[in-house]
């Protein structure tokens, strides 16, 4: 018993030493005790149909398959015309030995093709051996019929399969898993012609009970309209258990080469759908970009003007709603745009990415969208938000400066308007006109006393000018009202100098006729005056209201406040002497029998009035105790503030700074594999997330240290402002991270990278990185190909053109993943892309709407159309579509 081995092998080009088996299989045919008759009756009908569909170009074909290839003629004939190659002339003698010369020639040109044929020798052809000679012609058929065939890089007969499986999944009733069982039935053919053809089968309209006549539909229309010949009979087919393999494979894979053109339009189709989607997807992620960037820009415009307006409020309870306002600015809507602005960064290196991966040009946003225009943008907004707050500070600490000036001018203005009252009226009467001369003398006492106490509040009244100016400086909203009653007092104490001036030199025209003059009234009169407006001043500055901003203000108020208490002592004995004076007066007048008309001719100033304001002075001393106590308490609890603040702000700033060493570290030292680095991080953020209560309780103290009006902060260095910064910093960094190792992983899936060449790449580039600036000088990165198998001056300078193309001398991680995925991997260009529109165009230089519409899905179809510019060739018809202006748009110039 013979025993065959059919085994072919394709020698790769460059490499005569390397070969591989495209197949290789036991064959059933050539085993003569086991081989069903019926099988070799399927094999010699479709092999000699087959054999003929070819040797009938020549013009000739054969009747018997083992008898009319032996003398070699016809076999040679059937090779050239089916290679398209021309044999060794044959020799056309009778004889055994001519006929074995022919039979040899063509089995030298099969296994020139690369076949090794085993066990079958000219001989056995010659001598008409059936098992032999079919053997042959399989080899035959395979090597010329169905070695090509392939899908998915499959092998030729599971490349077969798979296309009859492709082709036939949507029918019913049929489920190709080989080439014999799956089509006894008549369907799997039907099927394949309705798929390529549907206009030459009603496949609705066959019954699976009918098995011949479905194959008879199905070989008659193939001979019919498709040029295939009918090589079974379908009565063969279906009275056989199982029927013949190879008989099957010959048939159908004429069906394949039949619908080539086809199926290299569907190749075609694919390929433009694979691009078209990435396409689509692009630009969703283009428009979706320009529509963040634009709200987040408009947000931004529309914030700034606010944050710029600096409109001054009347009074600190309306500049404190603003700073309310300004808070929930800061906590409430802000943050969103943090994030947006974040997530914006991200989308834009992904896109870039993900064009770059797919081979199109780089994603250009609409002017005055660019990343960086959002930088400049995001900084402006932070400078206007600077400048607000220290101006809503700035004017809160104004407005308060200014109704503590208000409240104290118009104090003094009272006090000042109650002494000058009816000093007008006092000073125009004509009462010396009538007195005697020590009535005289004593008017021009009192007068001498008055001018000393109009002397006495003239400080006053420049006090009261100076505070209205202060005011006017200030910008105080009811300035004018306060420049009117400066005005009044000023003009009022003008005339008050003019009649003092007057009345004077009335009285020392008339004290020349006077001498009585009472110098105890006089000497009371001096004394009393300066002591009763000393009394008036302290009573002032007890009930002078004060605003401090530490403590150290506060115990120098309590200090002058204890220094105005150690002089009471004193001031009460002038007070007790002049008392006295009046005592005196009395005694002199009783103990000489002297009546007095009316009170002191020299002063209005009574003891009584004496004593009411220097109890009226001594109630307010604890008063003021109290006040200047309860402030002390006020900057005591400040200072607690100050001290909770920088403990809280102290804790986050060092929390913020390890964590970003640590991200900085972590992004160095990545372990496993990218996805367990993602979940990682993604982690490592939530736990930074969980740190956003202590933020929220750091923002808490500051807003209690902004209630108060606390404006320095000795126990820290940090500020609000600069930890907000860290703080946000923190956050975007993070994030970036997360959006590196997706963008790597982007890569490795799109290019093709293991993970363990990932790994190499990363570890070898971490390694040369010496001081971790994620790029790598020209000595390091040549060192780094050196350690990667690269070698020679000229590799390196042509790799550093492709890594750094604008001559910077540093090289980044990711241009480094570029250039080694590009070294390796094949990516869609635009030629292959014009290549498959020109097939679904059937070579043509333009394709039409309708033919976009039959070969590709409605969505992509409709894309394409939409895109397409009209075509204007000197071949062009009605409604051509140019689809290289469309490959070049998708590529940009540069790749054509």
């Amino acid at each position: 018993m013979l025993n065959i081995k059919l085994t072919t092998t394709i020698t790769k080009l460059g490499n005569s030493n390397q070969e591989i088996t495209y197949m290789e299989q036991e064959n059933d045919w050539d085993r003569d005790l086991l081989l069903d008759p019926a099988w070799e009756k399927q094999q010699r009908k479709t092999f000699t149909a087959w054999c003929n569909s070819h040797l009938r170009k020549a013009g000739t074909q054969i009747e018997n398959i083992e008898e009319d290839f032996r003398d070699g003629l016809k076999l040679m004939l059937l090779l050239e015309v089916i290679s398209g190659e021309r044999l060794p002339k044959p020799e056309r003698g009778k004889m055994r030995v001519h006929k074995i010369n022919n039979v040899n020639k063509a089995l030298d040109f099969i296994a020139s093709k690369g076949v090794k044929l085993v066990s079958i020798g000219a001989e056995e052809i010659v001598d008409g051996n059936a098992k032999m000679t079919l053997g042959m012609i399989w080899t035959i058929i395979l090597r010329f019929a169905i070695q090509d065939i392939s899908v998915e890089e499959t092998s030729a007969k599971e490349g077969l399969l798979l296309w009859c499986q492709r082709k036939t999944a949507p029918y019913k009733n049929v489920n190709v898993q080989n080439f014999h069982i799956s089509w006894k039935d008549g369907l799997a053919f039907n099927a394949l012609i309705h798929r390529h053809r549907p206009d030459l089968i009603d496949y609705d309209s066959l019954r699976k009970d009918d098995p011949v006549t479905n194959l008879n539909n199905a070989f008659e229309v193939a001979e019919k309209h498709l040029d295939i010949p009918k090589m079974l009979d379908a009565e063969d087919i279906v009275g056989t258990l199982r029927p013949d393999e190879k008989a099957i494979m010959t048939y159908v894979s004429c069906f394949y080469h039949a619908f080539s053109g086809a199926q290299k339009a569907e190749t075609a189709a694919n390929r433009i759908c694979k691009v078209l989607a990435v396409n689509q997807e692009n630009e969703q992620m283009m428009e979706d970009y320009e529509k963040l960037a634009s709200d987040l820009l408009e947000w931004i415009r529309r914030t700034i003007p606010w944050l710029e307006n600096r409109t001054q409020e009347k009074t600190v309870n309306d500049m404190q709603v603003k700073q309310e306002d300004f808070r929930d600015y800061r906590c409430v809507h802000k943050p969103p745009k943090v994030q947006e602005k974040c997530q914006l960064e991200i989308s834009f290196n992904t896109l870039q990415t993900k064009l770059r991966l797919s081979n199109r040009p780089a994603f250009m946003p609409s002017e005055g969208r660019m990343v960086s225009d959002i930088n400049k943008a995001w900084h402006n907004l932070e400078g206007a938000e600077k400048g607000y707050e220290e101006w809503i500070l700035s004017e809160i600490r104004r407005l308060e400066r200014l109704e503590h000036l208000a409240v104290k001018f118009h104090q003094k203005c009272a006090i000042h308007e109650s002494w000058t009252d009816g000093k007008e009226a006092m000073l125009t009467q004509k009462d010396y006109e009538t007195c005697t001369l020590s009535e005289v003398k004593a008017l021009l006492r009192k007068h001498e006393a008055f001018e000393s106490d109009l002397a006495a509040h003239q400080d006053r009244v420049e006090q009261i000018a100076a505070i209205a100016q202060e005011l006017n400086e200030l910008d105080y909203y009811d300035a004018a009202s306060v420049n009117a009653r400066c005005q009044k007092i000023c003009d009022q104490w003008d005339v008050l100098g003019e009649l003092t001036h007057k009345r004077k030199e009335s009285l020392e025209r008339t004290e020349k006729q006077l001498e009585s003059i009472d110098e105890l009234y006089l000497e009371y009169a001096k004394r009393a005056a300066p002591f009763n407006n000393w009394m008036e001043g302290a009573m002032e500055d007890l009930q002078d209201m004060f605003i401090v901003h530490n403590i150290e203000e506060i115990q120098g108020l309590i200090t002058a406040h204890e220094q105005f208490k150690s002089t009471l002592p004193e001031a009460n004995k002038e007070r007790e002497a002049i008392q006295s004076i009046q005592s005196e007066v009395q005694k002199i007048a009783q103990s000489n029998g002297i009546k007095l008309s009316g009170g002191n001719p020299y002063t209005s100033i009574t003891p009584e009035s004496i004593n009411s304001k220097w109890e009226q002075a001594m109630a307010m001393v604890p008063l003021r105790d109290n006040a200047l106590q309860e402030e002390l308490n006020k900057q005591n609890s400040n200072d607690t503030l100050r001290a909770t603040f920088a403990t809280q702000a102290n804790a986050v700033g060092a929390y913020i700074q390890a964590k970003m060493e640590e991200i900085g570290r972590i992004s160095i030292e990545m372990n496993g594999t990218l996805e367990d680095q993602l979940t990682n991080l993604k982690e490592y953020q939530k736990s930074i997330m969980s740190y956003t209560p202590e933020i929220n309780k750091l923002e808490g103290y500051h807003q209690h240290i902004q209630e108060a009006l606390i404006f320095d902060n000795q126990y820290t260095s940090y500020t609000m402002e600069h930890l907000r910064v860290g703080w946000e910093q923190l956050l975007t960094t993070i994030a970036r991270t997360i959006n590196e190792v997706e963008n790597q992983i982007l890569t490795r899936d799109a290019k093709g990278i293991s993970q363990e060449q990932l790994y190499e790449y990363r570890a070898s580039f971490n390694h040369f990185d010496k001081d971790h600036s994620g790029a790598l000088m020209a000595e390091e990165f040549k060192a780094c190909l050196i350690s990667l198998g690269y070698d020679g001056e000229a590799e390196f300078n042509r790799i550093m053109g492709i890594v750094d193309p604008n001559g910077s001398g540093a090289v980044t991680f990711q241009a480094f993943i570029d250039f080694m995925s590009t070294e390796t991997t094949d990516r869609d260009t635009a030629d292959q892309v014009i290549a498959s529109f020109k097939i679904l165009a059937a070579d043509k230089n333009y394709i039409t709407a309708d033919e976009l519409r039959r070969e590709l899905p409605p969505d992509q179809a409709e894309y394409c159309i939409a895109r397409m510019a009209p075509y204007t060739g000197p071949d062009a018809v009605p409604g051509a579509l140019d689809y290289m202006s469309f490959s070049t748009a998708l590529y940009g110039e540069s790749d054509l």
